[in-house]
């Protein structure tokens, strides 16, 4: 079967590197594979279920996809967590799709679509394997490599243990065999649900150790720390970010909130004194080390005082990036149960106030570099601008702001000193300095 393939993912850099070792199966049977969706014969929905919101962003990209079979599409494949949680429920609903995988089913993709083609609609969830292979789907100096799966936590908001299970650490053997294979590398971004707890199933934690090992490859220029779980943030880890000059002077915290009450009937282990003093202690220990954050407005319960409360942590700590985002009440979770459910137009009220806030911090933080030169890494052109785009060190890809640039040339994945000039809805504008 040498269809040509084409691929949506949605959801998390988790998720994608789960799309992209569905597209390495792809290419391992000699398909070819588009971007253009119109041209693909074999359509690869790769599904978020995190909130009710990805849930239906997901059925409604299925649904909408269905409009393609007046062309060359034939087959839809829904993979991905929205299958993996609701498989009984989704395949007799949904009928746009054609065969549904889980997060782990690489190697039954072909083997179902094979049955697909004879008339079936297939349900494999949970019937086959993860695949090794990669086709990368992020600019060629930016690769994600995904160090665990699942968690075990139990936040009480969280569908993810339910849906990816227990936190599993893959062996870091095969993880440097894998970040080798990803060829030259300008910035090796590390995921997991929690980056922090890696080796912890094992009985040690061994993410410094897998630091250490992955700096030592020649092919990797740097290395981003995502998904920190604030416990387990420990003296060694702050050790390694602030003495090895391969890693991103950055660390992405979660915090979800501030406030103790909240915080403990979220199921967290933090509380607003911990979290200012492990900020603290980052910002003395690493100086210039930029955090991002994400935070969780009207969880059940929140009054009106521990919103407010927040707004002032996030004014006090002043984070360099963050993102917020209103409670999704998720059957299945302890916190569905809990008192206090708050209305959705409150929650949304909530989330515009706390962007606000960030919003204004973010302006002065970046006001601050006007006149200044920084170090640039060139992701490409914008051509609506008619300007290159990158990222300073404090600017993750796909989730912080973006530096805009003129220069007589550059190349993707290089590095260009940048004179800022002035800074537009949160992202920087300057041109290159010879």
């Amino acid at each position: 079967m040498k269809k040509v393939f084409g691929m949506i993912s949605l959801g998390c850099d988790k998720n994608r590197v789960d799309g992209e070792r569905l597209l390495g199966e792809v290419r391992r049977h000699g398909c070819p594979i588009t971007d253009d969706i119109e041209q693909a014969q074999v359509l690869i929905v790769n599904t978020c279920a995190f909130l009710n919101e990805a849930r239906e962003e997901a059925i409604s990209t299925v649904i909408a996809s269905d409009f393609y079979r007046c062309g060359k599409l034939e087959k839809i494949v829904v993979t991905g967590c929205l299958p993996e949680k609701f498989a009984d429920e989704l395949v007799p609903a949904l009928t746009e799709g054609d065969v549904f995988l889980g997060v782990s089913d690489c190697s039954e993709l072909f083997p179902a679509l094979e049955r697909a083609y004879a008339g079936e609609r297939v349900n494999a969830v949970r019937t086959g394997r993860e695949g090794s292979e990669r086709v990368l789907t992020t600019p060629p100096h930016i690769k994600f490599l995904k160090i665990a799966d699942g968690c075990s936590n139990h936040c009480t908001y969280c569908l993810i243990p339910s849906i990816r299970g227990k936190y599993r650490s893959y062996p870091a053997e095969d993880l440097v065999r894998e970040a080798r294979s990803l060829g030259e590398t300008h910035e090796l971004v590390l995921v997991a649900q929690d980056t922090t707890r890696y080796g912890s199933d094992t009985g040690e934690n061994l993410l410094v150790p897998l630091l250490q090992k992955l700096s030592g490859l020649d092919n990797i220029r740097h290395i981003r720390l995502l998904y920190c779980y604030p416990e387990v943030v420990t003296d060694e880890l702050i050790r390694e970010v602030r003495d090895n000059d391969k890693i991103v002077k950055y660390l992405d915290i979660p915090l979800q909130h501030s406030e103790d009450a909240v915080l403990k009937r979220m199921g967290r282990r933090g509380t607003r004194q911990s979290y200012l003093a492990l900020i603290a202690r980052l910002r003395r220990e690493i100086p210039g080390i930029a955090l991002r954050s994400t935070f969780i407005a009207g969880f059940p319960g929140e009054t009106e005082e521990e919103h407010e409360g927040l707004k002032a942590f996030l004014r006090e700590v002043k984070l360099e990036n963050c993102g917020f985002f209103a409670y999704s009440r998720e059957e299945g979770t302890p916190a569905y149960k809990l008192p206090g459910q708050i209305p959705a137009r409150v929650k949304q009220r909530r989330v515009k106030a706390l962007y606000k806030v960030q919003e204004a911090l973010a302006d002065d933080f970046l006001a601050g570099f006007a006149g200044k030169t920084l170090r640039v890494v060139c992701d490409g052109i914008d051509y609506e601008r008619s300007c290159f785009v990158g990222r300073t060190y404090f600017q993750a890809y796909g989730v912080d702001g973006v530096t805009y640039f003129t220069a007589p040339h550059a190349a993707t994945g290089e590095v260009y000193d940048v004179c800022v000039e002035h800074t537009e809805n949160g992202d920087l504008i300057g041109a290159f300095k010879e």
